[in-house]
C-alpha cells in the first residue's frame, strides 16, 4: 500500500487543523499553523469559496488523513461501518480509533500515528502476549497492549510515555506508564475521538 512521504504540516496547512499530533505531544507548540493557518501554495490565500462537495470531500480527506489510510483501505471500513447496528458515522470512527496503531498513539506510547504505525510493523508490540505486526489491527475489551520485552523497545517507549506525561487518555483506554501496558476497557464512544470531524457529511458523500 502507497503512502505520503511529503511535508506534513503542509497536509495540516490544508485542512486548516493538526491532522499527526495527539495529547500533551500535540500541545508543545510546534505546529506552524498559528502562523499560517492558510493552505500551502502561491494564491492559497485568494482561493473560492467551497463547494457543498468540497466541503464533504475536505472532511473525508481530514480522516484520512489523521489515520493515515488510503482511499480503498477507507472504503473498506465505509462499507464494514454501513453494515454495523447504529449510526454509520460513528461506526466508522469506532473502527479507525480500534486500530492497534491508533490505540498505542492515543494512549500515548506513541508521539504520532506515523511512528505507531511503524513500532508495530517492526514488531514492537503485542496483543495478549502475542507479537502483531498489522497496523490496522482491531483491538477488543479485554486485550492487553504491551511493547515487546527487548531493551531498545522499552527504552523508546519509556521516552514517548515520558513526552506525553500529562496528556489525555479516553476512558475506553487504560494507559499504565510504569507497567508499560494498555488495557482496553471497553469500546471507543463518539466523545473519545479527539478531532473536530463532522463525520455525518462523510456518510452523506461516501453513500452516493
Amino acid at each position: 500500500m502507497g503512502r505520503n512521504t511529503g511535508p506534513k504540516w503542509k497536509l495540516s496547512r490544508r485542512e486548516g487543523m493538526d491532522l499527526f499530533s495527539r495529547g500533551a505531544h500535540g500541545a508543545r507548540g510546534k505546529s506552524p499553523l498559528a502562523k499560517r493557518d492558510y493552505p500551502p501554495g502561491v494564491h492559497a490565500q485568494s482561493r473560492r469559496k467551497i463547494s457543498e462537495y468540497g466541503i464533504r470531500l475536505r472532511e473525508k480527506q481530514k480522516l484520512k488523513r489523521i489515520y493515515g489510510v488510503r482511499e480503498h483501505q477507507f472504503q473498506r471500513y465505509f462499507k464494514r461501518a454501513e453494515r454495523m447496528k447504529g449510526n454509520t458515522g460513528e461506526n466508522l470512527l469506532n473502527l479507525l480509533e480500534r486500530r492497534l496503531d491508533s490505540a498505542i498513539v492515543t494512549s500515548g506510547f506513541a508521539l504520532t500515528i506515523a511512528q505507531s504505525r511503524q513500532l508495530v510493523a517492526h514488531g514492537h508490540f503485542t496483543v495478549n502476549g502475542r507479537k502483531v505486526d498489522i497496523a490496522s489491527f482491531q483491538v477488543r475489551p479485554g486485550d492487553e497492549i504491551k511493547p515487546r520485552d527487548k531493551e531498545n523497545t522499552k527504552q523508546i517507549v519509556s521516552q514517548n510515555v515520558e513526552l506525553n506525561k500529562g496528556g489525555f487518555v479516553p476512558e475506553w483506554l487504560d494507559a499504565n506508564a510504569d507497567t508499560m501496558a494498555i488495557k482496553v476497557v471497553s469500546l471507543p464512544q463518539r466523545n473519545d475521538f479527539p478531532f473536530p470531524i463532522q463525520e455525518q457529511l462523510i456518510v452523506e458523500l461516501c453513500s452516493k
